[in-house]
């Protein structure tokens, strides 16, 4: 992080550097400072999906989900293939009980990344939230193709709570 301030104070406007130094206080659990790195690289380069993503993911974390859907919104209008921001608009819209649009966003994140276990799994889930059995089905049978485990995860947490919910 020393070295990244250095190369920010020779130019304020090395976006690359302003970008990794909001990276960095993310991962070490300084999201205002990253919130704010990263709003202040867009302000230069608002055209870069992947600062958008991280803008949004960081948000998520905040648990401020509409901001960070308005960031993944962003990185998908400027790299429709992006698709870590369409699982992340996915998650985000779950958590706000957008329980349709997280489906979409998340089907787009499958897609994009067919192999992608956590997208498929969250995407199980939302389908069980929507009562969506036939669709749940069709993600347990792929996903259990390449993730056997997570497929049992799958299974476990959507038996439990059909148990839970039946008490």
């Amino acid at each position: 992080m020393a070295e990244l301030r250095k190369a920010l104070e020779l130019d304020p406007r090395f976006v690359l550097a302003l970008e990794s130094l909001a990276f960095l206080q993310s991962a070490s659990g300084q999201p205002v400072l990253a919130i704010e790195g990263f709003q202040k690289a867009l302000t230069i380069a608002p055209g870069h999906a992947e600062t958008w993503f991280n803008l949004g993911f960081v948000y998520h974390q905040q648990k401020k989900h509409e901001l960070a859907i308005d960031a993944f919104k962003r990185a998908v209008a400027l790299r429709p293939n992006i698709d870590r921001a369409w699982y992340g608009m996915g998650l985000a819209n779950r958590s706000m009980g957008h329980l349709p649009e997280a489906a979409e966003a998340l089907e787009r994140a499958g897609k994009l990344q067919p192999m992608n276990g956590h997208a498929w799994y969250e995407l199980g889930m939302t389908y069980y939230a929507l009562e969506r059995y036939d669709k749940l089905q069709e993600v347990i049978d792929y996903l259990n193709g390449f993730e056997p485990k997570m497929t049992m995860e799958l299974l476990a947490q959507t038996r439990s709570r059909n148990a839970t919910r039946k008490a």
